[in-house]
């Protein structure tokens, strides 16, 4: 998935690195600019910048307990909201806009 950054984000990938760490207590790697990790019920999680747009994929991982999984999400979600300025509820209308422009 790709994300926009709003006004004032910087596509830095030291800054994004920072707020992994800030939202995943596990160790990161980087490789070629890209930056992996895994936690919780997210198996991977793949983070790169493609010109001005965060691109990140996830793998997620089955049968793990609830609380895990909530935990989990409620980290990527602080995640995307801290590196990209937008809240859950303006990047699901950034995306509907985008799914809309590619209908037509």
């Amino acid at each position: 998935m790709q994300y926009t950054f709003k006004r004032g984000f910087k596509p830095d990938v030291e800054r994004i690195r920072q707020v992994l760490e800030e939202e995943f207590p596990v160790q990161i790697e980087e490789e070629e600019g890209k930056l992996s990790l895994s936690y919780g019920a997210l198996k991977s999680i793949l983070v790169s910048l493609e010109g001005k747009k965060l691109n990140v994929l996830t793998e997620s991982q089955a049968g793990v307990p609830d609380d895990l999984v909530l935990d989990s999400n409620k980290r990527f979600r602080n995640f995307l909201e801290k590196a990209t300025g937008y809240s859950a509820k303006q990047r699901m209308q950034m995306a509907k806009k985008e799914a809309q422009k590619s209908e037509t």
